[in-house]
């Protein structure tokens, strides 16, 4: 079995062989290797509670614990509304806020973690004939996993504060979609680039926790000056934050022709990563 293992797949995972970087690859490597990066996401999911008393029952807690902290906060003590004509009460700025911080921390989990994942897996690189790219979609995904239980916890909490929930919400995978591609491309970037330059992991968490401030999480986008919405929208999250919260708290569709321009740019970076990772993968195993 491991013979016929390493001779399907040694043109593509062994780290001294010439790996494809076709555009479709990308995709191509998930498909082939889905069932594989399903039990490795299982695992990390897992893992991550393991000793603890409530177990998995902390991924709901948490963005319960947290939502109530926002809508106490912002809506009882600063007494926040989202906008001039935003009056749907005082729990209301809390969806919104909490739609923002949803997507951010999304992206700042794999990011943050994107440059160690080659690192905290030598055993792959140095003894194994292993598919190095599908790391990046194992954090992902198992990421995705608490997101969703986030998405969950929102929807119940708009229907219960704002008393409606929209057909809009089940576009968000269209939306989210591109996004996750552009998170995938950064991952394969980083992750490559730790394994030569460990000062990586020192600068993503100054450069997410920037991102949190220049992204329109704590307030709109139209509260800024003409003049410095441009600048805002070269975040890579402004524009799904955005479209997040039209689809999921407005009950809006979203930006159609925004959304196609972000999916070319997105699929752009997706395949640049993917590229720079298979280029600099063959060094994994001298350098670590």
């Amino acid at each position: 079995m491991l013979l016929l293992f390493s001779k399907r797949f040694k043109d593509n995972m062994n780290p001294h062989s010439s790996p494809s970087i076709e555009f479709s690859r990308l995709f191509q490597s998930f498909w082939h290797h889905r069932q594989l990066i399903k039990d490795m996401a299982k695992r990390e999911v897992i893992g991550r509670y393991r000793g603890s008393v409530l177990g998995m029952a902390w991924s709901f807690f948490n963005p319960v614990f947290m939502l109530v902290v926002y809508t106490f906060v912002f809506g009882v003590v600063f007494k926040a509304r989202w906008g001039v004509d935003s009056d749907n009460g005082q729990g209301s700025f809390a969806v919104i806020l909490f739609a923002g911080m949803i997507v951010h921390g999304l992206f700042a989990e794999c990011i943050n973690r994107a440059p160690s994942l080659v690192l905290a897996n030598v055993s792959y690189v140095k003894k194994v004939v292993f598919p190095l790219e599908i790391l990046p979609w194992v954090s992902v995904i198992a990421a995705l996993f608490h997101t969703t239980i986030s998405i969950v916890v929102l929807l119940v909490a708009k229907l219960a504060l704002m008393h409606s929930l929209s057909w809009s919400i089940l576009l968000l995978p269209i939306i989210w979609l591109p996004f996750l591609v552009g998170i995938m491309g950064i991952s394969w970037f980083l992750s490559s680039t730790g394994v030569y330059l460990r000062d990586v992991s020192q600068m993503t968490g100054l450069i997410t926790t920037v991102l949190l401030f220049m992204s329109p999480v704590f307030y709109p986008l139209s509260a800024l000056p003409e003049m410095y919405r441009p600048w805002l929208l070269l975040n890579p999250l402004t524009f799904i934050i955005e479209q997040t919260r039209q689809v999921l708290v407005w009950g809006n569709a979203p930006d159609w022709g925004g959304l196609a321009i972000y999916s070319v740019l997105a699929g752009l970076v997706g395949w640049l990563g993917f590229v720079w990772f298979q280029k600099t993968r063959k060094g994994f195993a001298d350098v670590i």
